[in-house]
């Protein structure tokens, strides 16, 4: 067990050592060499890269150059990464048999291996990873730390301020401090709903009762979204301290995080995170001296989506089937084993210690009026950078895609952004400019959720992405509720008509009732929110239903049961993409001259509509 003061001895050694991660102009012979180890790297075989690092430097015999495991850069379409300090290199799409030219040519020559710089959305190479558009508008905070420290080391994790704020708050603040300063900072939920915290803590803190709980709400469940994974991957002891100062807040000694089996690497460094903590006496019994007692454990989630509800999170906490409560009465007073219990994401949490170490006053400045601070968001689907973005509320869909996602590939346009995923809406593109924020984007019939945005390019077929969210539900649907459980079977139904040319105009009209009581009768948020993504489709995108429905016509041919793809002769230039990438051989035609598509051969793929460069080719409707 550690004290206060050789924590604080720790933090010092350890800074001085580590200056040169945040210090590009640090005064050291010393290199670091960061390789990213988040799911997406690891893939990509970073393991193999990390522990070839380490031998050639062992073989060689370096002197004052370490070799350094990280969580996720952010820049996943760009990865395996490596980024050597303090000079900032950022070398992208690292293979194994790259380190040794790394080594020899950066490390002991000093030269930088250009094939392996980064290149922007300019197509211009890019030596520093603050000089790469990506980072040039974000703002990092619940992101700090990934991709700067080692997430198995809790020595690096104090260096960079950490366990500061819980020191801070157990030796200087009343729960009642803690509570007012995060009620003032504005810190909303950041799961979904955007409960503001502080009142969710105030709730609980109020109640009479000896045994309270701190749960942690990893279950990630939304298609295409990695932020909680991706913060317990690279900074899992920001969510541990957060919780035993919530804790602190409202009287609880026990805390538990739900996380989802399939993250197996945010597990394992979890359970690493959680028996350093003990062993330096920042998590269990008298955690600092100061006779406060705080516990963590791990429950691992099997992967229901509903389940991310929190009340049938608790449920599967408990043993028992995940399935959501009536509420009330609320968590705050009956949750848990039937205790007081607040339940916060791991976004949300990660603001925590942020917030007490800099105060309310900073971290209210960021952002909008009534949603404050920064967004964690999955950057994925039809857009050239594809990865973590924390940008401050406030920020436009506009310059979420194109400043910092580099645009569209292939040239192609910006049709629809997903945002909240089964539970959220589509963004048109004349809605580009708004604002993301809680209160903006419910405007518009989309919400925040828990951060996934999808983006879709021209040849996106709205109706198919409505078919594939219902899919999911369905899917994931609990069943303890009528309108959930059948309600969003018939409206699968109707959309699979509608995509295979069965469909009739009278079924927009049954879709779009169907939608709006299941919105209405449905048990949990979760049955509520699943009608979203076909109400915001036919509210921006109707046309498209009428289409399918009354000329049995797809536009964008992902319908294949509805598709002719054509080749417009006279946009057509002869340049033979079209042909080299199907894959099926449908498209003939000699060098040079104008293609044409076999029909009895072409399986509607799309593949040709997307890599025309002269938009040539589309669906005949």
């Amino acid at each position: 067990m550690k004290t206060i003061e050789e924590i604080e001895k720790i933090r010092n050694k350890k800074k001085q050592e580590l200056e040169l991660r945040i210090n590009t102009k640090a005064d050291t012979r010393e290199k670091h060499i960061l390789v990213c180890r988040g799911t997406g790297c690891t893939s990509s075989k970073s393991a193999e890269i990390l522990e070839n690092f380490k031998k050639i430097i062992k073989e060689k015999n370096i002197k004052n150059v370490r070799v350094i495991m990280t969580g996720c850069f952010g820049l996943c379409s760009k990865g395996p990464i490596v980024i050597i300090r303090p000079e900032e290199t950022f070398y992208a799409h690292v293979k194994p048999e790259d380190c040794e030219e790394i080594i020899q040519t950066h490390i002991c020559e000093g030269k930088i291996v250009q094939r392996l710089l980064c290149k922007d959305i300019d197509g211009k190479t890019v030596e520093k990873l603050d000089e790469l558009t990506f980072y040039k508008k974000q703002k990092r905070i619940a992101l700090k730390n990934c991709g700067v420290i080692n997430p198995e080391e809790i020595d690096e994790y104090i260096a960079f301020d950490g366990y500061k704020a819980l020191e801070k708050v157990l030796t200087s603040m009343t729960a009642d401090e803690v509570i007012e300063e995060v009620t003032k900072s504005g810190l909303r939920g950041r799961g979904g709903a955007g409960f503001p915290t502080g009142k969710k803590w105030s709730f609980a803190q109020k109640e009479k009762n000896k045994q309270k709980y701190i749960v942690c709400n990893a279950d990630e469940g939304d298609p295409g979204a990695f932020m909680d994974r991706s913060i317990l991957e690279g900074d899992p002891h920001s969510v541990l301290e957060a919780m035993a100062i919530a804790g602190f807040s409202i009287g609880a000694n026990q805390g538990y995080i739900y996380v989802r089996a399939e993250y197996p690497i945010a597990v394992h460094r979890l359970k690493v995170a959680i028996k350093q903590a003990r062993e330096y006496g920042l998590l269990g019994n008298n955690i600092l001296g100061t006779g406060f007692k705080f516990d963590i454990e791990i429950r691992l989630g099997a992967g229901a989506f509903v389940c991310g509800e929190e009340t049938a999170l608790l449920e599967s906490v408990e043993g028992k089937r995940g399935q959501p409560r009536v509420k009330p009465p609320y968590p705050a007073s009956q949750g848990l084993y039937g205790k007081p219990t607040v339940i916060n994401n791991v976004e949300t949490l990660a603001n925590i210690t942020k917030i007490i170490l800099n105060g309310a006053e900073w971290y209210s400045s960021i952002g909008t009026e009534n949603s404050k601070g920064t967004k964690v968001f999955a950057l994925g689907g039809n857009v050239n950078n594809v990865g973590l973005v924390e940008v401050p509320m406030g920020t436009t869909l506009r310059e979420i895609v194109y400043d910092i996602g580099g645009g569209i590939p292939n040239g192609r346009e910006f049709k629809a952004a997903q945002t909240g995923g089964p539970s959220g809406g589509c963004i048109p593109a004349e809605h580009l400019d708004t604002p993301i924020d809680y209160e903006s984007l419910t405007q518009i019939g989309s919400m925040m959720g828990s951060g996934g945005l999808i983006i879709m390019d021209d040849t996106k077929c709205m109706v198919n992405l409505a078919k594939f969210y219902l899919e999911f539900t369905v899917k994931e649907s609990c069943g303890k509720c009528t309108p959930c459980r059948i309600g969003t079977k018939r409206m699968l139904e109707i959309l699979e008509k509608l995509c295979s040319g069965k469909g009739e105009e009278y079924d927009i009209y049954k879709l779009e009732k169907l939608a709006l009581n299941i919105k209405k009768a449905s048990v949990c948020g979760l049955g509520q929110s699943a009608p979203n993504p076909v109400i915001s489709t036919l509210k921006y995108f109707r046309e498209e239903f009428e289409q399918h429905a009354i000329d049995k016509k797809c536009k964008t041919s992902e319908c294949k049961a509805l598709a002719k793809i054509v080749v417009d002769e006279e946009l057509c230039k002869g340049c033979g993409l079209c042909q080299k990438n199907c894959p099926v051989g449908a498209i003939e035609g000699e060098a040079r001259e104008k293609r044409k598509i076999n029909q009895q051969k072409c399986i509607k793929c799309g593949t040709c509509i997307a890599t025309c460069p002269f938009k040539a080719i589309k669906s005949a409707v």
